[in-house]
């Protein structure tokens, strides 16, 4: 394996699960933040097998994209450092900072598309028409669809749902929903979509359906049988789309820290954590939870954000009143 399989760490958050009116055993977090490329994040596990089929292949160049903040893309281009690949980029327009300013310190080439965000299946379009471009030039591109989105990188998350489930048993596993590969890994090492609650953060059209379409091929992959049930998602966090903070988003991200400092990121996890805040209300007393953490400090720190961020506490919130209480 070209890039190590990380081993990320499994913790209580006891003062945010007290917010939540839980037990302190009751609420849990995997970091997936922590994974170690290049600012960690979920992307890792999901590129070590991709990056090894790209060099299996013979390819000699990686091609990705997604926005501005991508963190899929930045981590594409630390992957491709240490396999001694080359890196293009194709993404949406935005600020000098976050992962698009780290995407420029590790050297990738970037091709920033013109106008605002693109529709997914048009980005998409945009990552395979480069790739056609290298392959034209004389290169070996291997293009990766956007999030590692594909059946070989969603079973890289089946090994995480049986380390889950060995070690706590959970009722329920919470986890930000982009192109949707972690929630179909996950669904298909537990065997079953119920046991698992993706959070929409607006990024793909049809996200159910590609979820449960991915979840399959991974089990494949993985050598398991297809997941039960069907693909648990919440669509009501999104706002009003993909990078676009919501005030339950705040209130979520601004708990976490101030309770167990676990820093969130507005394009993913603070979604995600508003998403678990509402999910526990309609919980039977007594449910373990796991947050999946996928990263994204990046992004926290991009320039578009800090007036939110900085934002006077929103009046109202999906988080409630418990967990938008300011700390003692």
């Amino acid at each position: 394996m070209i890039l190590p399989v990380p081993d990320t760490p499994l913790h209580p958050l006891p003062n945010l699960a007290r917010r939540l009116g839980m037990d302190p055993g009751e609420l849990w977090v995997k970091r997936e933040d922590l994974t170690g490329l290049a600012g960690g994040g979920n992307k890792a596990r999901k590129l070590a097998a991709i990056v090894a089929d790209a060099v299996a292949r013979g390819c000699d160049h990686l091609v990705t994209g997604g926005g501005a903040q991508s963190n899929h893309a930045r981590m594409t281009a630390a992957a491709a450092n240490i396999a001694g690949l080359g890196c293009d980029l194709v993404l949406t327009p935005g600020d000098e900072s976050g992962n698009l300013l780290l995407d420029r310190v590790l050297g990738a080439r970037i091709r920033v598309l013109d106008g605002g965000p693109l529709p997914y299946a048009e980005l998409e379009a945009a990552i395979e028409a480069r790739a056609r471009e290298l392959a034209g030039q004389g290169r070996r591109p291997y293009a990766i669809p956007i999030g590692g989105s594909t059946a070989l990188g969603a079973a890289a998350y089946a090994p995480v749902a049986r380390e889950l489930a060995e070690r706590l048993d959970p009722g329920l596993v919470v986890v930000a929903a982009g192109s949707g590969g972690t929630q179909a890994g996950l669904a298909a090492g537990f065997g079953d979509h119920g046991k698992v609650l993706g959070i929409d953060v607006g990024a793909r059209p049809g996200l159910a359906a590609a979820i449960e379409e991915l979840a399959a091929g991974a089990a494949d992959h993985a050598g398991l049988p297809a997941p039960t049930g069907r693909c648990r998602l919440d669509p009501a966090q999104a706002g009003e789309g993909y990078g676009v903070p919501t005030d339950a988003a705040l209130a979520a991200l601004r708990a976490a820290a101030r309770a167990d400092a676990l820093l969130l990121d507005p394009v993913y996890t603070a979604k995600a954590m508003a998403g678990l805040f509402a999910a526990v209300r309609e919980l039977p007393q007594g449910t373990r939870v796991v947050f999946v953490h996928t990263g994204g400090l990046p992004g926290l720190l991009a320039t578009r954000y800090a007036d939110w961020l900085t934002s006077a506490t929103p009046a109202s919130s999906a988080a409630g009143p418990a967990a938008t209480a300011e700390p003692s």
